[in-house]
């Protein structure tokens, strides 16, 4: 008689946060009020990764939107860039300027061939509540492949970081100094446009997610090496 044969079943996972329900990140969120919406384009290869931080991130932030992908189509990221958001809370009449978190890399830009950064509009500096930042979040090496495949996001001006503090993303290694994960770049970037000190309640409510969610990690880590 043959034996019957094993299936392996996949893990269930969590309809929000796309992870397996025993690593669950949503009890680390909590709302944080801002006044910048803010674009997350997640790689394809970042949504089931256990230390990337994007999802927590748009978890955490209620005037935030997510879309997974490499190569997005032309009029959907267009619409994501710069119309106002359908269902969305933020009541928006006029479209909002969009921002590219990105630091300033014109000679990788000329070897590429990429569109030369669009400069920042001549009403800068905007109010919040005038501002779309549009977060990449994936490896730098990704990052760069879909800022190259995506013409539309070239074209925004870009918002370099201020004094980079030093990372507390300790599991998961920086190939260069100054490099943080997507929610401390994230969370950096909103302080600058938002005006938030480092002693601002937005500001430290955030970190206290990223630090908790950075325990968890360090936590299921060590729960998995034990023999």
């Amino acid at each position: 008689m043959s034996q019957p044969s094993c299936t392996p079943t996949p893990r269930t996972r969590c309809p929000q946060c796309q992870r397996a329900q025993r690593t669950c990140i949503c009890a680390l969120a909590q709302p944080v009020e801002h006044g910048v919406q803010v674009l997350i384009l997640q790689h394809p290869m970042e949504v089931h990764e256990a230390k990337g931080t994007g999802r927590l991130l748009q978890l955490s932030l209620p005037h935030s939107r997510l879309l997974v992908g490499e190569q997005f189509d032309a009029a959907e990221l267009q619409a994501a860039l710069h119309q106002p958001w359908a269902g969305s809370v933020d009541i928006d009449t006029e479209p909002r300027q969009a921002l590219l978190l990105y630091p300033e890399t014109t000679e990788q830009d000329a070897a590429l061939q990429l569109l030369p950064a669009t400069p920042l509009p001549a009403h800068w500096p905007c109010p919040p509540r005038q501002l779309r930042l549009v977060v990449i979040d994936g490896t730098w090496r990704k990052s760069r492949k879909m800022l190259y495949l995506n013409p539309a996001l070239q074209a925004l001006p870009r918002l370099a970081l201020l004094d980079v503090p030093a990372s507390g993303y300790v599991i998961r290694k920086a190939h260069l100094p100054g490099q943080l994960s997507s929610f401390e770049a994230t969370v950096q970037a909103l302080a600058q446009l938002e005006g938030w000190t480092a002693q601002a309640p937005e500001t430290e409510r955030l970190a206290a997610i990223f630090f908790r969610f950075i325990a968890q990690q360090r936590a299921q880590a060590d729960e998995r090496a034990r023999p």
